[in-house]
């Protein structure tokens, strides 16, 4: 039988009959146990079950035993918004995954120009986000370098990117917050200065700061890279967060050709207690594909 086909036919009603009372309105239905590892959903994962309200949705991940919770765009919404989730974190002994702590330059280069204007502007995002992390209380944003520069060598355009981020770890070093760098794939963001993990790896070793370090997308990795357990394996002293998709198709894991069984074994043996972001979408729409996303992860925690 294939997975998916599993998933949909047997592993719905087994995650079903663990899910919260206060979600099903039952009230012999027992809470599920926490998941093992730090896996952390996005608004809108589970819109279909708790509804638009953010805070509903973040009751329904906590109540569904997520321990964290990622929003990239957390930097744009209300402070009001932001201490409310940051609150709610903190009472449901919950940690805060990855925002993006700045403008990402997808069709032209950013920090990889050195461009002094650019790098103001980058500079002072930074530190606009680290006021956004304390009151969500997040450790980690994510930071993307932006587009090559096609006018500059690699090494040209490696040092200015060095530059930067040796600045902005300056910044971040006061509050302990750390950047995680994330590489992203040719075919999804065609034309990125950072694509590799052995690049971001270098790049971390550069600037040599505790606050710059690597975001590992598995995603990302495997259409970029493949060999993802090696790459870990040489990239994990600079690694601080994970991320999640499988491929093709950038859904849940099962859907996919990535054996995240495997993965998150070997991520758990290594002793990383950090976060694993899902980032990706749901391969099937409303409850039913909400259930399928929840079987998917109870079905690889290691």
């Amino acid at each position: 039988m294939k997975r998916r086909s599993f998933i949909r036919n047997t592993g719905l009603a087994a995650v079903a009959t663990a899910a919260s009372p206060a979600l099903h309105g039952n009230a012999t239905t027992a809470i599920p146990k926490p998941f093992n590892l730090n896996f952390a959903p996005h608004f809108g994962m589970f819109q279909a079950h708790a509804g638009a309200d953010p805070m509903d949705q973040l009751r329904y991940m906590a109540d569904s035993g997520f321990r964290a919770f990622e929003d990239n765009e957390m930097a744009q919404r209300p402070v009001a918004l932001q201490e409310k989730i940051g609150q709610f974190l903190e009472d449901r002994d919950m940690k805060m995954g990855v925002f993006v702590g700045h403008t990402i330059a997808w069709s032209q280069p950013n920090l990889a120009s050195g461009d002094a204007g650019a790098r103001r502007v980058f500079l002072e995002e930074i530190k606009a986000s680290a006021e956004v992390a304390k009151r969500v209380g997040a450790q980690w944003m994510t930071v993307v370098p932006g587009h090559v520069d096609m006018k500059q060598s690699m090494a040209f355009q490696t040092s200015h990117v060095v530059e930067t981020l040796r600045a902005a770890a300056e910044i971040l070093e006061s509050h302990q917050l750390t950047m995680v760098l994330e590489p992203l794939n040719f075919r999804d963001h065609p034309g990125q200065f950072l694509s590799e993990s052995p690049q971001a790896y270098e790049i971390c070793k550069a600037v040599n700061s505790p606050a710059c370090k690597i975001l590992f997308d598995i995603y990302h990795q495997q259409i970029q890279e493949g060999n993802l357990i090696p790459n870990i394996e040489t990239c994990w002293d600079e690694i601080a967060y994970f991320q999640i998709g499988d491929n093709p198709g950038r859904k849940e894991p099962g859907t996919g050709e990535i054996n995240y069984s495997n993965v998150f074994r070997f991520i758990q043996r290594q002793g990383y207690s950090g976060i694993l972001g899902m980032e990706h979408g749901n391969s099937m729409e409303g409850k039913e594909g909400e259930l399928a996303v929840l079987n998917a992860y109870r079905s690889v925690d290691p």
